[in-house]
């Protein structure tokens, strides 16, 4: 394992150079020779999960006290990028342990569960994170599972949907009301750590996704599932909606580079067929069509790393990026699905195939429109913040 070491703004930065270096050759060596494995079997194999705990890859977000790397954004999300090179799956199953659940922990968490909790989730303890329901994703105000005050601690009775990482998370971060009415800001909703080997808890059964293999996403139900009172986030009733959306940027981060990442992986395999697959006796890399569609992808990608490089560096200075992170994460995961559109074309009838990659990476990319906010809803943030600004400026 390389050791890690964090400055006042980040890792040191040649270490953590060192670190990405050794990701790139990680990802290409192994990541890359497992894929065809998962597609087969829908599972990360355990030696490739402890690999990538024994490499850190867990807590890049962790307080280096709390066993983690420390990571600032600008070096966390160039780490999801190399990463995402890669299949889906391996950001996937890191993605809550460092950003919702330790973003949750970090901003919130009282010291006794940053003590508890961060530590396990470094080291590569699972945790999966529940907001959305079957009623209700994005509107928070539909929220249905409900908290309800007993001795010591509180019963929690509820149904959380599409949860990543459900069938193999040790522990949750948990919205559920403490108040029936709709309050303010939010404040009927509040957090709580739940471990999903509590009595009462149940996960459904892994639902068939349209892609993104060795992935996994349930239900976790719970019936009158008791947890202490120092399972409340920050120990404070009606925070809990707040904690959860302070992780929203980073997360919106992550899935643009996510997206950025595997439009490269995508563009270079169009490339590398344009070049083998012959018509007319020559390439068809040499017909210009084809070199429209590569050349429109490399532009798109190139525009992607820019808003990504811009954006990370202002979270780093302190900035409200939440109109910025949803603007690159609207791009970049729209982007996606138009590089990976071309790289099925250039493929041709090949691209149709299951045999050949072009077609996991179209399956794989149409998720990024989704998750982490629609592409519809943070249009639509995007534009309340700027006639929010516009008429407070008179």
């Amino acid at each position: 394992m390389m050791m890690m070491t964090q400055a006042a703004q980040g890792m040191d930065a040649d270490v953590f150079d060192q670190f990405i270096d050794q990701l790139q050759r990680y990802v290409r060596e192994r990541l890359l020779p497992t894929e065809k494995t998962i597609v087969e079997t829908d599972l990360i194999p355990d030696d490739i999960l402890n690999e990538m705990r024994d490499m850190g890859l867990f807590g890049l977000t962790m307080p280096e006290e709390f066993g983690g790397a420390g990571m600032n954004v600008s070096q966390y999300i160039k780490t999801i990028h190399t990463l995402s090179y890669a299949m889906p799956a391996f950001r996937s199953i890191i993605s809550i342990n460092i950003g919702m659940f330790c973003s949750g922990l970090k901003n919130g968490g009282t010291d006794a569960q940053k003590a508890e909790w961060l530590p396990r989730v470094a080291s590569g303890e699972i945790a999966a994170f529940g907001l959305t329901e079957p009623g209700s994703g994005s509107d928070s105000a539909g929220l249905q599972t409900m908290a309800v005050k007993v001795d010591n601690g509180w019963k929690i009775t509820g149904t959380k949907r599409y949860i990543t990482n459900a069938p193999f998370a040790k522990v949750g971060l948990i919205m559920a009301r403490t108040d029936k009415e709709n309050l303010p800001k939010n404040a009927h909703v509040s957090a709580f750590i739940v471990p999903l080997d509590a009595a009462g808890v149940s996960i459904g059964k892994s639902d068939k996704k349209m892609g993104q293999s060795g992935s996994h996403i349930a239900d976790i139900i719970m019936d009158d599932v008791f947890v202490g009172d120092d399972a409340l986030l920050g120990g404070e009733v009606g925070k809990g909606f707040k904690y959860a959306m302070m992780s929203l940027d980073n997360g919106r981060m992550s899935v643009g580079a996510a997206a950025t990442g595997y439009a490269r992986r995508a563009l270079d395999s169009a490339l590398r067929y344009a070049n083998e697959r012959k018509a007319f006796g020559e390439p068809i890399a040499n017909f210009q069509l084809i070199q429209q569609m590569l050349a429109q992808s490399e532009i798109d990608i190139y525009a992607a790393e820019c808003m990504m490089a811009d954006v990370v560096a202002r979270a780093d200075a302190g900035e409200n990026v939440l109109r910025k992170a949803a603007a690159f994460k609207v791009f970049a995961s729209e982007m996606c699905g138009r590089v990976a559109d071309a790289c099925v074309q250039i493929y041709g009838g090949a691209g149709y195939l299951a045999e050949y990659d072009a077609e996991r990476f179209f399956r794989d990319s149409r998720i990024y429109r989704i998750y982490e906010g629609t592409t519809q809803i943070l249009q639509l943030q995007i534009a309340k913040h700027m006639l929010r600004e516009f008429n407070a400026a008179g």
